[in-house]
């Protein structure tokens, strides 16, 4: 007997499904919030030299703010007056269009900067003068965050497991309210990337805990119909980010208000109840029946008998007898070892792959909120078309196909020539579309792949590998300096390998959940029979 014998008694689709999807809705939709908050906290407006100190000494006179600029200040190429270089004396002859045979000489800015606040009244930049020679640190930002994330998934990946999906829910929404609300409040560049590391921690748990909790309370023919749906709040999320970043110029007060979500899932948090999967297959078959009574209440089905709820405990508890799952489980038997390296690599290429496409994606010429508003969402259809396709096609093609199409769309960028920028834009909307639906594919996939009793640990890995991918991509674009086309040929070669990869890995459409590591060893060993 399975869970899912259970399952079918009380409808494993019905209104109490929809409920816990209704009630992960906020947190979900504050992680890309978080995730992509540093594309406009961390923004470095146009500025240049703070001439105030020259101002001071008399040296311009009655010269108007564009002469002062004229002679204070070098321009570049492109006409722009440059950001991080001044005349080291007053080139006046400049007002008189009179050339010299000799470049002046310049210096660094010696007083600041002066920002252009059209766009944003307040960023990092602004607040800590992260320009020129400390430019970088604002893209430190991000880093130190999703390291956050990678340490917030292997913890609560373990903690999951352990101490159950609900309290470790509990403790992931309170860390990152405390964090993110702290780090608006941050007077020091030192202690806002301390703040957001915890932030990206706390972060990682709603992540894991959301995905896991949702899947596990749906029957078999349903989860890629809940997987989907339920990340769609992704999407919204991201879309409104750049309507909260419009509305809200300030980064402090950017921050708060992608994190004020929370506070209401803290609220709603009562009504969530514990995975009955996993309570069971720790030996509590008390607390399992009141969740599952309450499930077919509100189902409006008959309750379960407590011997069969009984029955099913025990069965778990005795394979699980004398066993504490940890990280370590994923590689100690022959059939979790292969899945745990192949679902790596196919992570590590999901999550790389829509970072890099994500960040290297230029050609509309709109401004930044516009085009984040219009990549965000080109999520929704290819989110839509995925789901059609998943119980067509199947979990393994699917992962596939979006991964090695993302692949050939980056290659074909390649290809046509900077010109045909209207036609490079479509081609690289498609890829971004695609690119997401393999992230929305590998989530649902792996959920399914791995047994019940080591889920979350799993989750906590394969979410590790994926913000290792995150973190490389932006290094890979910096390799544009080397060749222009390099990062694009890294991205479409990763892509394409990672989804090769997949086609590895079982088939999990309409197959029932695994419980124990024996099922998933059984299963390899049958497949292995199968195939000679």
């Amino acid at each position: 007997m399975k869970f899912e014998t259970l399952l079918e008694e009380i409808n494993g689709f019905g209104p109490f499904q929809l409920i816990i999807i209704s009630l992960l809705v906020s947190p979900r939709i504050v992680l890309p919030c978080h995730f992509l908050l540093n594309n406009f906290i961390a923004a470095v407006p146009p500025h240049h030299c703070d001439l105030d100190s020259l101002d001071d000494g008399g040296v311009f006179g009655n010269l108007s703010q564009q002469q002062r600029l004229t002679v204070s200040i070098p321009a570049g190429q492109d006409g722009d007056l440059k950001s991080c270089e001044m005349f080291a004396e007053p080139q006046f002859q400049l007002l008189s269009n009179t050339s010299s045979s000799t470049e002046p000489p310049t210096v660094q800015c010696q007083s600041g900067w002066v920002y252009h606040n059209s766009t944003f009244t307040s960023t990092l930049a602004t607040e800590w003068d992260l320009v020129c020679d400390r430019k970088s640190l604002t893209k430190t930002t991000s880093t130190v965050f999703f390291f956050g994330v990678m340490a917030g998934a292997i913890t609560f990946g373990y903690l999951c497991d352990k101490y159950g999906r609900r309290n470790t829910l509990l403790a992931s929404y309170i860390m990152a309210i405390v964090f993110g609300f702290s780090s608006a409040f941050a007077n020091s560049y030192t202690l806002f990337t301390t703040l957001r590391f915890f932030t990206g921690f706390g972060l990682a748990g709603i992540s894991i805990n959301s995905i896991v909790l949702s899947i596990e309370w749906v029957d078999t023919g349903h989860r890629s119909f809940i997987g989907v749906i339920g990340s769609l709040a992704w999407s919204a999320g991201n879309m409104l980010l750049a309507g909260f970043a419009c509305l809200v110029p300030d980064w402090r007060k950017l921050i708060m208000t992608v994190t004020a979500p929370l506070v209401l899932a803290v609220l709603t948090w009562w009504w969530i109840p514990e995975s009955a999967r996993w309570l069971l297959a720790n030996g509590n078959s008390e607390k399992a029946q009141f969740y599952l009574d309450r499930c077919a209440n509100i189902n409006k089905r008959q309750k379960l008998s407590r011997l069969k709820v009984e029955t099913l405990s025990n069965m778990e508890v005795l394979e699980k007898q004398d066993k504490n799952y940890n990280y370590l489980h994923l590689i100690k038997t022959p059939q979790m070892r292969r899945l745990a390296l192949l679902s790596g690599i196919v992570w590590y290429g999901v999550a790389s792959t829509y970072y890099g496409i994500s960040l290297n994606i230029s050609g509309f010429g709109l401004n930044m909120y516009l085009t984040h508003f219009i990549y965000a969402a080109v999520e929704v259809p290819a989110k839509l078309m995925i789901y059609c396709f998943l119980n067509v096609f199947g979990r393994r093609m699917c992962q596939a196909g979006t991964l090695i199409l993302t692949g050939s769309c980056v290659a074909t960028n390649i290809f046509i020539p900077q010109d045909l920028w209207h036609v490079r834009a479509v081609v690289a909307v498609l890829g971004k579309g695609l690119s997401e639906a393999s992230f929305t594919t590998v989530f649902l996939y792996t959920t399914e792949l791995y047994p019940t009793v080591i889920r979350s640990n799993a989750l906590g890995y394969t979410s590790f590998v994926s913000r290792l991918g995150v973190s490389v991509a932006p290094l890979i674009l910096l390799l544009e300096d080397v060749w222009t086309l390099l990062p694009q040929i890294i991205i479409c070669s990763v892509a394409i390998v990672s989804g090769l990869v997949s086609l590895l890995l079982p088939e999990t459409l309409n197959a029932t959940l695994p419980e124990t590591i024996d099922d998933i060893e059984m299963s390899g060993v049958s497949q292995a029979k199968k195939a000679r």
